[in-house]
């Protein structure tokens, strides 16, 4: 047991405090360290939200960061350059709360968010059509907003998650840890940050299994935000999400390995099941009746013109490093949007492959990945085989 009550009622008041003492969010100007140089706006079809995106959109395809703010205050600008940051590095990302805005957001705002991405990628005639990758969302927060993230880190679009110091703030909320199944990444301000205990308290609970990375740097608990680029916070939030939703293996190695690039300077470091990516295999697949894995297919919703379904690998007798599904859709269905692999093929039949950090399973491991598609889902074949 622990009593959280108080931690958590000072991490709300410090956040809003950081937000209140510090200098005012700088202007829109386009900036960020990154290829493209980034710029914040608002959209109609996304009320009460700050959109930051790369000034002239690239060729490639934008993965997602949705942010729930410090205090959870209603000011897509309080944490501005640290987002422009990341959207300089070709991320579209989505800030709960107006520019300057003013009052309170909630876990809600960040779920929209994704909605308004997937509907926008979609849409003929949006400046995002096709430009969006939806197969690639984290969900991230500073303070309170990192209550937010956790509290939508079950949504099956998201691929990871990011908790900017902060910490569930009673025993009672631990199901949101129970129920983490994608990588997840903490970036806290050391001992003297207010949710040092409960991030590390978190930690001790997250379930068997799962990726995670855990990152102190001795600043407190206002981070480098407001430094020119978000400082040290917007550094190792660029890397991060370059390596979980661009599969950037160069940016993943300053989290992975006992010599990780963070590992033995100013961050204190704590891993948790990473991998950069299996190696080939050495031996053949297994044969003489032993299955390398079997793959399940389930519709988990389907509505007028739509669907999200899920499918469960499962390692045969034998380990594996790599599996393929093979899907073969039903008439009029496809495909518009991946997680947990990486998908090729939109109708008919299509290919889904693992990424890096779940390939490779141990005999009778089971792991999960989902997609969204149009039409109707059910009858769906399916056939998996290790690669």
């Amino acid at each position: 047991m622990r009593n959280r009550t108080m931690i958590g009622a000072g991490l709300v008041a410090v956040a809003v405090g950081v937000l209140a003492l510090g200098a005012g969010p700088a202007g829109a100007a386009v900036g960020g360290s990154g290829p493209y140089p980034a710029d914040y706006e608002t959209s109609a079809g996304l009320p009460n939200h700050t959109v930051y995106r790369p000034q002239n959109l690239p060729a490639e395809r934008l993965p997602v960061l949705v942010w729930g703010n410090g205090g959870c205050a209603s000011n897509g600008t309080a944490q501005v350059n640290f987002l422009r940051e990341i959207a300089s590095h070709g991320f579209l990302v989505i800030a709960n709360g107006a520019p300057n805005g003013s009052g309170s957001t909630s876990a809600r705002m960040l779920t929209e968010s994704i909605d308004w991405a997937v509907a926008e990628n979609a849409r003929s005639g949006s400046r995002y059509y096709g430009r969006i990758d939806t197969s690639a969302v984290a969900v991230a927060g500073f303070s309170c907003g990192g209550l937010e993230a956790y509290a939508v880190s079950d949504d099956p679009r998201v691929t990871t998650t990011l908790i900017f110091s902060s910490g569930l703030l009673t025993d009672a909320d631990d199901y949101q840890l129970r129920r983490l199944t994608k990588p997840i990444a903490y970036f806290i301000g050391g001992p003297g940050d207010i949710a040092y205990p409960n991030a590390v308290d978190d930690w001790g609970k997250l379930p068997s299994g799962l990726p995670a990375f855990m990152g102190n740097l001795n600043v407190g608990h206002g981070g480098t935000y407001d430094q020119p680029n978000g400082g040290e916070f917007g550094r190792v939030a660029v890397l991060y999400l370059k390596w979980r939703l661009k599969g950037d293996v160069s940016a993943g190695t300053a989290f992975a390995g006992a010599g990780c690039g963070l590992c033995g300077g100013p961050w204190q470091v704590q891993q948790k099941n990473l991998s950069l990516g299996g190696p080939a295999p050495t031996t053949p697949p297994p044969t003489g009746g032993a299955t390398a894995c079997t793959a399940v297919y389930t519709v988990q919703n389907q509505w007028n013109g739509g669907f999200v379904a899920g499918v469960t690998v499962t390692a045969g007798s034998a380990a594996i490093d790599g599996w393929r599904v093979t899907l073969s859709l039903p008439s009029g269905a496809s495909v518009t949007s991946v997680w947990n692999a990486a998908g090729t093929g939109t109708s008919g039949t299509v290919t889904m492959t693992n990424v890096a950090y779940n390939g490779q399973l141990t005999p009778g491991q089971s792991t999960t990945f989902g997609f969204q598609g149009t039409g109707t889902g059910a009858g769906a074949g399916t056939t998996c085989t290790n690669i």
